[in-house]
C-alpha cells in the first residue's frame, strides 16, 4: 500500500508540506515558527531516523518547489509587450454587455484576453462560437491591477496563481481560423463549451443557468443578480462541484460497466480516463479534481485521513498552486473535516446534528479569513436546497441534457422559476450575515490550534470550557480591533475615508461612486457590481463593521455619494450627516428618503466626536448648493496629529477657510477634489503646512488627477504625498500616536 512506503503518517507529512510551500510561496515570520515547531516535535514523536527520512522527503518537495517558484519569477519577468496571434480557449468565453473576455495562449504562455466587441453581429458570433479559434490581432499585454485595499482581492495575484503573469488589451482583430491541433486539453475545452451553447440556445433561463452550472461548472454574467442571492444566503457553494457531483457520476459510470459484467479491478482502472475527461468538462476545477483522487485511491483501500493526505499530495502535481485559491483552500478544509470527525457512536440525528455543528464550527474560522462573514442560516439553507439540488435537480437536468438532440424538454423551467421566486422570499427575511471581520494570520492561525485542541479534549470539559472562552476571545479580537484607525479607501476615482476608534465608534466621510459618461445600446450594457461593493464594503467587513454611526456625505457629487444606497444595504447606519446646501439638491433629498435613516445637517461650528475627541465643521458657514465649493470640511487633532478632511472644496472655499482661521495648523491633509488643478492652491498650503498630503484618486484616471501642478505645490511646502492610485489604500493606525501603512 502506497501508505507503507511512507516514513510517518501520511496526514503528518501532508501537513509538513503544508507548511514548506507556504513558507516558499508565501513566507511569513509566523509560518516559519510554525514550520519549526512542527520539525521539532516530528523528532521528539518520531526519533531520528523518522526524522532524516522525512527531512529526505522534504527536501525533494522543497527543491520542486523552488523551481515552480523559479519558473513562476521568470514567467512573469519575460513576458512581451504585444501580441499579434492568441489562440482562444473556447470554454474560458464571458461577454458582459460589448465586453468580451477570455483565455488565450500563444507561444506557450497563457494570458486573460480582454476585446470590446465591436457590433452586435460579432458580440452574437462569439456567444455562439463552440471552438478552439485563432486569432490575428493588434494587441498589447499590461500586467492586472496589484491589491488596492488592505486584505482586499488581488487581481494580479489571483491570475499568477493561474498560470497567468500578463493580461492582453486587443484592439483589433484582423482574421480568425480554426485550431487544427489540438491536445486532449484542447478537445476538452471544445466538448464543454459546444455544451454550454448547446444548452444556452436549446433552453430557456433560469433552467439554462441551473443545467450549466450542475453539470459543466459555468455561470454566465445573465446569472450574476440571482448569484449574489445565492451568496448573501450562503448557498452559492452548492454551484461548486465537488463531492456529491463527482460521486453521482461515478456511482452511474461504475454501476453500468459492472452491470454490464466487466471486473471490478477493470472498472477501477477505467475509471481513471473517465475522471479526467470528467475533470475538463467541468473545467479542471480543484473541488473535482480532489473529490476524482479521492475516489481513485478508495479503490485502492485507502481511507479517510490516509486519503486525504495522499490526495493533498498528489494535487501539488496537477494544480501546484491550488493551495494559494480560495476554492483550494475551501475544498480541502471541508474534506479534512469530513476525514476527521467520527461519530459513528451515535443515533442517525445526533450523529447528523454533530457532524452539522463539527463542519460549521471547524471551517468558520477559514471562511472569515477570507470572507469575513459567516450567514447562520446557511447551516439549514445548505441541508435543505442541496437536498434539491442533488437529490432532484442533478439526475433531472442530466437526463434532460442527454435526450435534448432527440427531444427538448423544457416545460420544466417553472419549477427553476419556482426556486428562485423561494430563494428570493428567503432572501428577504436572512439577508444580514454576521461580520466577524478577517482575523489576521497570526489570530486565524491561534482559531485553527485552537480548535484542533478543543476537538481532542471535548470531553474534559473544564478545559473546553477554557478553549472556548479563548476562542470566543479570538473572534472578538477580529470583530474588533485593538486600535483606532483612520483609512482613505482605495475606491478608484472618488473619496471614501474610514474612522474608527477602539470604542468601536465609526464614522465614514463619503462612499464613492461610479461616474457615467456615455449612454448605450442595449447589447453593449454591462452588468457589474457598484463601485462599493468591490472596494469599500469588503474592507469595512473585512475590520469586522456590521454599524456605521455616522455617515458624512461631503456633497453630492456622485463620485461621493453614488453608492450610498448599496452602503445603506450592507450596514446599519446611525445617521446621515449632509450640509444644508445639499438638502437644496432635490434628487439627492429623494435618495436620501429612500435610505429610511435620519438625515442631519451640519455646518461650521458643529463638532463630531470621535477617538476621545471631536472633529469640527469650518466649512460651510451657510447654506450652498451641494457643489464643490460648498464640501463639508472637518478638522480636528486625532491622537498625535491634526488632521483636515476637504472633500472636493476648491480655491473659492479654500480662501474662505482661510480668512476664518488664521492660525490653522495641518498635520495631514486629504487633498481636496482628488489632487486637481483647482484646488490644494499655493496660498492655502503655506497657510496650513501640511507635512503629510493624501490623494484619492483612480489609477489612470480620465482627469489626470492629481494634476503635477499640484503635486509640485506639495513639493514646495515639503509634503510628503501619498496616493491611492500608486499605493493602494492609506491607512493611520495607532493608541495613542500614529503609523502610516499603505497597500503598495
Amino acid at each position: 500500500m502506497l501508505t507503507n512506503c511512507l516514513p510517518i503518517k501520511p496526514i503528518h507529512l501532508a501537513f509538513l508540506l503544508v507548511l514548506l510551500y507556504f513558507l516558499i510561496f508565501s513566507w511569513t515570520v509566523a509560518g516559519l515558527i510554525l514550520f519549526i515547531f512542527a520539525l521539532i516535535n516530528l523528532y521528539r514523536h518520531y526519533g531520528s531516523k523518522k526524522f532524516f527520512q522525512t527531512c529526505g522527503c522534504l527536501v525533494v518537495f522543497g527543491l520542486y518547489f523552488v523551481t515552480l517558484h523559479f519558473k513562476h519569477e521568470q514567467d512573469y519577468a519575460v513576458a512581451p509587450a504585444s501580441l499579434t496571434q492568441i489562440e482562444l480557449v473556447p470554454d474560458t468565453i464571458s461577454i458582459n454587455g460589448d465586453l468580451l473576455s477570455f483565455e488565450g495562449k500563444s507561444n506557450g504562455r497563457t494570458y486573460q484576453a480582454f476585446y470590446q466587441l465591436k457590433s452586435q453581429e460579432e458580440q452574437s458570433f462569439f456567444q455562439k462560437l463552440d471552438k478552439t479559434i485563432i486569432l490575428t490581432v493588434q494587441a498589447t499585454t499590461e500586467e492586472a491591477t496589484p491589491q488596492r485595499n488592505f486584505k482586499g482581492f488581488d487581481y494580479r495575484s489571483y491570475l499568477k496563481r493561474k498560470g497567468i503573469y500578463r493580461i492582453v488589451k486587443i484592439e483589433t482583430i484582423t482574421n480568425m481560423q480554426q485550431a487544427t491541433r489540438l491536445s486532449l486539453t484542447g478537445y476538452l475545452h471544445d466538448w464543454r463549451r459546444k455544451a454550454i451553447v448547446h444548452i444556452q440556445q436549446s433552453f430557456p433561463s433560469p433552467m439554462q443557468h441551473y443545467m450549466t452550472g450542475l453539470l459543466f461548472g459555468y455561470l454566465d454574467k445573465s446569472f450574476e443578480e440571482m448569484g449574489n442571492l445565492y451568496s448573501s444566503l450562503g448557498i452559492i457553494h452548492l454551484f461548486a462541484l465537488s463531492g456529491m457531483q463527482v460521486g453521482f457520476f461515478l456511482g452511474i459510470f461504475r454501476f453500468l460497466f459492472l452491470r454490464m459484467g466487466w471486473r471490478k479491478d477493470y472498472v477501477d482502472w477505467l475509471q481513471i480516463p473517465f475522471s479526467i475527461c470528467y475533470a475538463g468538462l467541468t473545467g479542471f476545477s480543484v473541488s473535482v479534481i480532489r473529490s476524482l483522487i479521492q475516489a481513485s485511491l478508495t479503490n485502492l483501500g485507502i481511507k479517510r485521513l490516509d486519503n486525504l493526505a495522499l490526495t493533498l499530495m498528489i494535487m501539488f502535481f496537477f494544480l501546484p498552486h491550488y493551495l494559494l485559491t480560495t476554492g483550494g483552500v475551501l475544498s480541502f478544509s471541508y474534506a479534512f473535516i469530513l476525514s476527521l470527525i467520527d461519530f459513528d457512536g451515535l443515533s442517525e440525528y445526533r450523529k447528523k446534528l454533530a457532524e452539522t455543528t463539527a463542519i460549521t464550527f471547524g471551517i468558520l474560522p477559514v471562511l472569515i479569513f477570507y470572507f469575513a462573514t459567516f450567514q447562520p442560516a446557511s447551516i439549514v439553507l445548505t441541508a435543505v436546497f442541496s437536498l434539491v439540488f442533488d437529490v432532484f435537480m442533478l439526475p433531472v437536468l442530466s437526463v434532460i441534457f442527454l435526450l435534448s438532440p432527440l427531444v427538448k424538454i423544457s416545460f420544466v423551467n417553472g419549477i427553476f422559476e419556482g426556486l428562485e421566486r423561494v430563494v428570493t422570499w428567503v432572501e428577504r427575511y436572512f439577508n444580514h450575515s454576521l461580520v466577524f471581520g478577517q482575523p489576521d494570520l497570526t489570530v486565524f492561525l491561534a482559531m485553527l490550534i485552537a480548535l484542533g485542541f478543543l476537538y481532542d479534549v471535548l470531553r474534559r470539559k473544564k478545559l473546553a470550557l477554557q478553549l472556548c472562552l479563548l476562542l470566543a476571545l479570538l473572534f472578538f479580537i477580529s470583530k474588533n480591533p485593538p486600535c483606532n484607525e483612520i483609512t482613505v479607501v482605495d475606491i478608484g476615482q472618488g473619496d471614501s475615508i474610514f474612522l474608527r476608534d477602539v470604542t468601536g465608534k465609526t464614522m465614514l466621510i463619503d462612499v464613492g461612486g461610479k461616474v457615467s459618461f456615455s449612454s448605450q445600446e442595449s447589447w453593449q450594457e454591462r452588468q457589474s457590481d457598484s463601485n462599493a461593493e468591490r472596494t469599500l464594503i469588503p474592507y469595512l467587513k473585512s475590520r469586522g463593521v456590521d454599524k456605521i454611526d455616522q455617515l458624512v456625505l461631503t456633497h453630492t457629487d456622485t463620485d461621493h455619494i453614488g453608492d450610498m444606497e448599496v452602503v445603506a444595504k450592507h450596514f446599519k447606519i446611525g445617521e446621515v450627516l449632509v450640509s444644508p446646501g445639499s438638502l437644496t439638491v432635490p434628487d439627492f433629498v429623494k435618495r436620501l428618503q429612500k435610505m429610511k435613516v435620519r438625515v442631519r445637517s451640519i455646518k461650521a461650528g458643529d463638532k463630531l466626536s470621535i477617538m476621545g475627541d471631536s472633529l469640527q465643521v469650518l466649512y460651510p458657514s451657510r447654506t450652498g448648493d451641494g457643489g464643490n465649493n460648498d464640501s463639508l470640511v472637518l478638522y480636528g487633532k486625532l491622537l498625535d496629529k491634526t488632521f483636515l478632511f476637504t472633500g472636493d472644496l476648491e480655491e473659492e472655499g479654500e480662501k474662505e477657510i482661510t480668512f476664518n482661521y488664521p492660525n490653522l495648523q495641518v498635520d495631514v491633509l486629504k487633498a481636496g477634489h482628488h489632487g486637481s488643478k483647482g484646488s490644494s492652491s499655493s496660498e492655502f498650503l503655506s497657510h496650513i503646512s501640511p507635512k503629510v498630503a493624501l490623494i484619492s484618486a483612480g489609477q489612470n484616471n480620465r482627469y489626470h488627477h492629481p494634476h503635477q501642478e499640484t503635486l509640485e505645490r506639495f513639493e514646495n511646502v515639503d509634503s510628503c504625498v501619498y496616493r491611492t492610485d500608486q499605493q493602494g489604500a492609506i491607512r493611520f493606525i495607532g493608541w495613542q500616536k500614529w503609523r502610516i501603512e499603505t497597500v503598495r
